[in-house]
């Protein structure tokens, strides 16, 4: 058995809210209901769903992380800055990753990164 694709749903408050950060990040909406409060999203072949109905428990810490990998880290994190987010500066980590951390405006945790050897002479 295999699986065509998994597709992440995040529990968020305000999913207008949080579309709009993850425009910021390059995604576009490709399916949304106000009414439910509910939207999915993509950036190339990632997709992710944003849920209102699924944050029933606000206090409940998060312990997912989301890891996602751009083409070009660099240009990611320059262009995620340009566009209003306030994220730390790239890290070389000790797995031999260049990345950067952050959370959605719901505490979900994101973690961008590259391998150090696909940069080049970035």
């Amino acid at each position: 058995m295999n699986l065509a694709c998994l597709v992440p749903m995040q529990p968020v408050k305000s999913m207008p809210e949080s579309v709009a950060f993850y425009e910021k990040l390059g995604f576009v909406v490709e399916d949304r209901k106000d009414e439910w409060g509910w939207a999915k999203l993509r950036c190339g072949n990632c997709q992710i769903m944003l849920d209102q109905s699924i944050n029933l428990h606000a206090g409940i810490p998060r312990i997912s992380v989301l890891y996602l990998y751009p083409e070009d880290i660099v240009d990611f994190h320059r262009r995620v800055r340009e566009n209003g987010l306030d994220v730390p500066d790239l890290e070389d980590t000790f797995y031999g990753m260049v990345e950067f951390r952050f959370e959605d405006p719901d505490g979900n945790r994101l973690w961008v990164g590259q391998e150090d050897g696909a940069l080049g002479d970035a």
